[in-house]
């Protein structure tokens, strides 16, 4: 199973693909899309959308973890992160990759155990589980928290699905 985890921002969304082999999760790649603040809104959202669906050619995912919707105190700045989650859904469902989609809280309660964690905590975590030899980006360290957060979550279900209750008749 080949997750690609997606930290959707219109400046920088970070990528990352995490690969389940048996139970343990395994690294294979994280990087940001960059886009300077002298590039346009659209150049910003055809950017993404390029990046993205070079990506997803390169490392063939089964299916996409993203960070879910979350408050935004400022409109414009919600509006604008719609944009490019917009751009994000619209590439992957167009090659039919099933989605999931994580709040930032439950990703940062999944790898750390505080649904407060900071950025740094985040980046120091995702280098310790994968063992890397530097820290990762900061938005490729949370898409890196987003996918394995969604291979718990399957890992999860999986067991759930596989669990039988004892029929209540036959405990009396």
């Amino acid at each position: 199973m080949r997750i690609v985890g997606i930290d959707t921002s219109l400046r920088c969304t970070g990528l990352a693909v995490v690969d389940a082999v048996g139970a343990t999760p395994r690294f294979v790649d994280c990087r940001p899309i960059p886009n300077p603040a002298r590039r346009t809104l659209p150049e910003c959202l055809v950017r993404i959308a390029d990046a993205l669906e070079a990506y997803l050619d390169e490392f063939r995912p089964d299916e996409i973890a993203m960070e879910g919707i979350f408050f935004c105190k400022n409109a414009r700045t919600s509006l604008i992160l719609g944009h490019a989650r917009g751009v994000v859904v619209a590439t992957c469902a167009r090659r039919g990759l099933p989605m999931h989609e994580y709040p930032p809280a439950r990703v940062k309660r999944a790898v750390t155990g505080s649904g407060s964690a900071t950025k740094d905590q985040m980046q120091r975590m995702m280098q310790s589980v994968f063992g890397l030899p530097a820290l990762p980006q900061e938005d490729s360290a949370d898409a890196l928290a987003i996918a394995l957060t969604h291979l718990h979550e399957r890992r999860i279900a999986a067991l759930a699905r596989g669990l039988r209750l004892p029929d209540p008749r036959a405990l009396r």
